[in-house]
């Protein structure tokens, strides 16, 4: 049998691969323990597209399950809009757009082309400020990337130590509860 990766993993796999393990121990539990404030917005704007309720156009594609045989991934997207043939990836608020963001969007894109949808332009949506953020359809180099790093996540050997990076385990919402690091994060 094949094991499909979520394709949210990716980003999480990038930050921190004990984060995943962290959210998969505290998922079920009382969700105001562990969410910090990054967490409940994004949570909340996400609301509409899981709900479908985001909008009652019929060229606007919400919440779509998606999956690619090729890379063993397999998630959701937030909003395709068909006549523009634009990919978008909602979020509260964007700072700065990651590698592990755009590897999720990147996985979204092969995803859905694989599915047999036509996909002309990729872009990050940031909610607070009504912002839109263009990305680069991916390179058959980008794909390799991508893949590679799907390898890496594959082949994670979880018994070898972490390397703690305080400036991400500061804002890690397990920062309080994970046992590798001594500090509180910034939410608190």
């Amino acid at each position: 049998m094949f094991d499909y990766i979520s394709i949210s993993t990716l980003n999480d796999f990038i930050f921190c691969p004990y984060s995943i393990y962290l959210h998969n121990v505290y998922m079920g539990g009382d969700e105001e323990l562990v969410h910090a404030t990054p967490q409940t917005q994004g949570k909340a704007a996400h609301v509409a597209i899981d709900e479908k309720k985001y909008s009652s156009r019929k060229d606007e594609i919400t919440s779509l399950s998606v999956y690619s045989n090729e890379l063993g991934i397999i998630g959701k997207i937030d909003l395709y809009k068909c006549k523009e043939k634009v990919l978008i990836e909602r979020k509260y608020q964007l700072n700065t757009i990651y590698q592990g963001q755009i590897y999720q969007l990147w996985a979204q894109y092969y995803c859905m082309t694989e599915m047999g949808y036509e996909i002309e332009k990729l872009a990050f949506y940031a909610i607070s400020t009504n912002t839109t953020y263009p990305i680069d359809i991916p390179t058959e180099e980008n794909k390799l990337e991508l893949k590679n790093f799907i390898l890496r996540f594959k082949h994670f050997d979880p018994t070898h130590p972490l390397q703690v990076n305080i400036n991400k385990c500061t804002h890690c919402i397990y920062c309080n509860l994970c046992d590798k690091i001594d500090t509180e994060n910034v939410y608190t």
